[in-house]
């Protein structure tokens, strides 16, 4: 049976301690300026196949988000857009789409952050490694280069099959989405994405020759990236903080 499409579990009952890590994603986003207006969303997988995910309620601040304001989505659910407190409708297509479309990925966060953005921009929107944080997507990055207006309907599905098996996908002439197992790994993803990406544009500033990592070394450095623990401890860190500053986040 198919869960209520967009009603707010506000009893703080039902997946508590997925909403608690999603709103903390939603705070640092916001702390770090990595938001945009009451735009971009973030979403979280909480069945088997991942059609029914977690998503921030339609015009809420991201630096107001708690773990009881975000919305129960069944990605089957053809009505969703007719229902009270439906979300906002690229949320729903993107997301929507990508839940159906890649299940792997649970956890999925699309952003406009700054330097990410100027990257997608870039006819070229690739990220050489010339760094050990960039060298952490070598061979990593699915680049839309078909960007065809906001992501609903057929533009949606498009970007959710050009994702692929890929964790991480920089929209041109858009934005970032990242994806994770869970909302830690997501959430370190899109961090050092943008801190690689503002490495990329500071060093395209400099009008320099790039000093690129070989093939070797840059895939060399990614799987050890893969191999280590950090996302998950840095998230540890990011909530305890969290929960010193502004412990509302979990209500």
């Amino acid at each position: 049976m198919a869960v209520s499409a967009v009603k707010p579990l506000r009893d703080n009952g039902a997946y508590f301690e997925q909403r608690v890590d999603l709103a903390c994603a939603f705070r640092w986003t916001a702390k770090l300026n990595m938001h945009e207006s009451v735009a971009n969303h973030f979403s979280l997988a909480v069945n088997d196949d991942g059609t029914q995910f977690l998503l921030n309620p339609n015009a809420m601040h991201f630096s107001r988000i708690r773990a009881s304001d975000l919305i129960l989505i069944d990605a089957n659910e053809p009505s969703t857009m007719d229902q009270p407190n439906a979300p906002e409708r690229t949320a729903w297509a993107l997301h929507g789409a990508i839940h159906r479309n890649n299940p792997q990925a649970r956890c999925v966060l699309h952003a406009h952050s700054k330097y990410a953005t100027v990257l997608a921009c870039l006819a070229d929107s690739t990220i050489p490694p010339i760094d050990q944080n960039t060298a952490r997507f070598f061979n990593r990055i699915a680049v839309d280069e078909g960007y065809d207006g906001m992501a609903l309907d057929d533009e949606a599905e498009r970007c959710s099959q050009l994702l692929g098996d890929k964790k991480v996908m920089v929209m041109g002439n858009h934005g970032v989405l990242v994806t994770g197992q869970n909302v830690a790994e997501a959430f370190d993803c899109l961090y050092y994405l943008e801190r690689s990406a503002e490495t990329l544009i500071t060093a395209y500033m400099t009008g320099r020759p790039l000093r690129v990592l070989s093939d070797e070394v840059a895939e060399k450095t990614a799987q050890q990236w893969e191999d280590d623990a950090l996302g998950q401890n840095h998230f540890r860190e990011l909530k305890m903080m969290l929960d010193q500053e502004a412990p509302d986040y979990r209500t």
